[in-house]
């Protein structure tokens, strides 16, 4: 396995994706709609996944004009979605593709910045939701079609507070420290029984929408774009992280 460091100056090949199927959540903005349109660019057909079909219809509009090849517009609330859309989503993706060769749950939400003292039961459970469960229900039910895959990748999205607790994250530290255990759990429990993989990825003090809202103080001027974090993202996606299975990858090491 290549070092952090090597991982994030990945140089990828522009046919790294050909011919691979990968679905993104939170698609329509943000890392998310980054790294749809370089998965694109890079020969991938992209299914994005979100709430907001205006945001998604924009995406799916970039990725024809840059000539990537037609995305699939998948409208979910991950808030709200049951097991059963899951596995009518599993559905959906076997009987179009066949398989699905990655799965990039970027989707999340921060909740509240504030103690746990004082922390409010339905946002905790909203957070926990959509940060964990989702992530959860939605890679069970898609195994099947990930199964059928010659080299399946599932990234998870984690944070550098959930490996070290920081006072005011609330259930958005819990959540990522749960992304980081069933990362570990999940990655044993496929290790050598086929051809799925599953890691988790940190991207770091990025200008999103999210970490405006967590620090809205900050000069956004100081942080790198999610441009600049894709080499990571592609790395885990492609052919060339194969045998990486279970590992929580900086995609900015040295911040």
């Amino acid at each position: 396995m290549l070092s952090e460091a090597q991982i994030a100056a990945y140089q990828a090949p522009e046919n790294l994706l050909a011919e691979r199927v990968i679905m993104i959540t939170g698609a329509g903005d943000g890392i998310g709609k980054t790294a749809a349109l370089s998965c694109a660019q890079h020969g991938a057909t992209v299914i994005l996944a979100g709430r907001t079909v205006a945001k998604l219809e924009q995406v799916y509009d970039a990725i024809i004009a840059s000539g990537g090849a037609e995305p699939i517009i998948y409208p979910i609330d991950l808030e709200g979605a049951s097991s059963e859309d899951y596995d009518q989503l599993c559905s959906h993706i076997d009987e179009q593709f066949g398989r699905l060769d990655g799965l990039l749950h970027n989707a999340g939400i921060l909740g509240q910045r504030t103690p746990l003292n004082n922390y409010r039961s339905d946002v905790w459970e909203k957070v926990m939701q959509v940060n964990v469960t989702a992530g959860f229900l939605m890679t069970q039910a898609l195994m099947p079609v990930l199964e059928k895959s010659d080299s399946a990748s599932v990234v998870l999205t984690s944070s550098s507070v959930g490996r070290t607790g920081r006072s005011f994250w609330g259930a958005y530290a819990v959540s990522k420290f749960a992304v980081e255990g069933m990362v570990q759990v999940w990655a044993e429990e496929l290790e050598g029984l086929g051809s799925v993989r599953i890691n988790a990825i940190n991207p770091g003090a990025t200008r999103t929408n999210m970490r405006m809202q967590a620090f809205p103080a900050e000069d956004p001027g100081t942080l790198k774009t999610a441009e600049e974090i894709m080499p990571s993202y592609l790395y885990l996606l492609g052919a060339d992280s194969a045998n990486v299975n279970g590992q929580s990858i900086d995609a900015q090491p040295h911040r």
